[in-house]
């Protein structure tokens, strides 16, 4: 009796104990640097950064990747090659950019939009969330086709861990429809991000034409799947005003100095991968201009060439364009002996560290127009004249990117615009003159180059049928979904599956339609 008596006693003593330890208990477990409420502003710059291909997003995982796939570049190495050479054990490459965006900017992005709704003074902030929404989402859909879409982010807060995907076919005009509303909304008058929006600044009037510049590119995504379509949102985006003035180019801005977070992703990848000794041999990842890239500006005299390529001459680069020289994308998985001679990316231009992402270029917008006045779409100028100030403005990019090392002189200009100019043909003829210069003129945006690509036939680069590809030796049409998703979200990655056809390199999306 007296151990039980001992024994209660103990067991109340320990519960006043820890009644009393309760007590302060709540405010010293509570983090004083958490926020119960996000901010919008701040975690938009972080979406509008994941977005545009920060931190091995797109950067290192799509762009530097598909330069090899539109044969700007190459290596000897199978492993930092597979954009070139699609080697079969190399393929799950290809799944990193959807794994990377969705607990990233999808998620950010889902979490502005959630705060800022219902807050009618705050119409701007929602409208160019939706609108970097639709272009993040763009992006992903045309790389793997069907997507989690509907379903996608609500993890976070309503434990949605299975996202069903959603088809191609139903994403693409729900994209279009939110840039249209997202545009119709915005209000000049209303207030916006301003600085934290590391694009435009907040402004409504340029993100009004960057969304109709998305309806743009998008709406000429339908010409092979959906004519009619095709026209519809095309009339629609020249209507609302697309970019047009190189004031308005979409361009995400990084500074070369302090972390590495504050610098260009793609170009710190293609720095640090390759390029960072500086002295043409040890090139890390064996990385150089591809010969098709080269040998294609070297055959049109095209003034570009020396601005964006060296070559090592001596220990010092020289961008003399008779000396510059592409390597080929069969050599194996071997350093070649005259692995110097070969031509890479220009330190002073291409590969400025603090340099900006151009995201949509007045170029781009010209050379869609041009397309859509060939197809009776557009009567504000002859394709002739669209076709020639597209050519302009891509000329022009390499000072916005890089200063006076990249300014073309007008003269150089005025005598490629006049050996280039749009020639009479068939509409087919036409597209391909069209496109192979939207490959000189966008580098180095891969993407988009690779989507007109599947979209048109053009540029009409040559396969590389390296042994062990996984392509049979074609230039693939989509990317592989990560490993991940067979094995967590099997259920709707198989349904996805039978609905799309094989998750394989060759299995074309729904807009690449054969």
């Amino acid at each position: 009796m007296k151990n039980l008596n001992k024994g209660i006693l103990i067991a109340g003593l320990a519960a006043f104990g820890l009644s009393s330890c309760d007590k302060g208990y709540k405010d010293l477990n509570t983090n004083p640097d958490a926020v119960s409420k996000p901010t919008p502003q701040y975690v938009f710059t972080l979406a509008e950064y994941n977005g545009a291909g920060a931190g091995g997003h797109y950067g290192s995982s799509s762009s530097d990747l598909l330069l090899g796939t539109m044969q700007y570049t190459t290596s000897y190495n199978d492993v930092a090659g597979f954009g070139s050479k699609y080697i079969q054990s190399q393929v799950q490459q290809t799944g990193s950019a959807f794994g990377a965006a969705y607990p990233d900017e999808i998620n950010q992005l889902n979490i502005v939009i959630k705060a800022v709704k219902t807050d009618p003074s705050k119409v701007n902030w929602l409208a160019i969330a939706r609108i970097w929404r639709a272009y993040c989402f763009m992006r992903l859909t045309d790389l793997y086709g069907d997507v989690p879409y509907t379903e996608a982010g609500l993890g976070y807060d309503s434990a949605v861990y299975k996202p069903a995907y959603d088809p191609q076919s139903t994403i693409y005009p729900s994209l279009l429809s939110e840039l249209d509303a997202a545009a119709q909304s915005l209000d000049a008058t209303k207030s916006s991000y301003g600085s934290a929006d590391l694009i435009y600044g907040g402004s409504p009037a340029q993100w009004k034409k960057f969304a109709y510049s998305l309806m743009l590119r998008m709406g000429m995504r339908l010409t092979k799947v959906d004519i009619a379509s095709a026209q519809t949102w095309v009339t629609k985006a020249i209507g609302g005003g697309v970019i047009m003035q190189d004031a308005d180019i979409a361009m995400m801005h990084y500074i070369s100095t302090g972390q590495d977070i504050n610098k260009n992703p793609e170009i710190l990848n293609l720095w640090n991968s390759d390029y960072i000794a500086q002295n043409g041999q040890t090139n890390t990842e064996g990385g150089k201009y591809a010969d098709s890239w080269i040998s294609y500006l070297q055959s049109t005299n095209d003034p570009r060439l020396p601005i964006i390529s060296i070559v090592w001459i001596g220990g010092k680069p020289d961008t003399t364009s008779y000396k510059q020289k592409g390597m080929p994308q069969n050599i194996p998985n071997k350093l070649p002996a005259n692995f110097i001679t070969y031509s890479e990316p220009n330190p002073a231009t291409v590969l400025g560290l603090g340099s900006p992402k151009l995201l949509f270029t007045a170029a781009e917008s010209y050379f869609l127009l041009t397309e859509a006045a060939l197809r009776g779409w557009y009567s504000g100028a002859t394709a002739v004249s669209l076709y020639e100030q597209g050519v302009r403005a891509a000329m022009r990019h390499w000072s916005i990117i890089a200063g006076s090392a990249g300014t073309i002189q007008q003269p150089a200009i005025d005598a490629y615009v006049a050996n280039n100019a749009l020639v009479s043909g068939t509409l087919d003829q036409q597209l391909r003159q069209i496109y192979t210069q939207f490959w000189v003129s966008i580098f180095p945006n891969a993407d988009e180059v690779y989507n007109n690509y599947r979209r048109t036939g053009y540029p009409a680069l040559v396969p590389n049928n390296y042994p062990t590809n996984a392509t049979g030796g074609q230039i693939f049409r989509r990317f592989e979904y990560p490993i991940s998703e067979q094995n967590l979200n099997t259920t709707n990655y198989n349904a996805a599956v039978a609905r799309q056809g094989a998750d394989d390199l060759m299995t074309r999306i729904w807009w690449d339609k054969q």
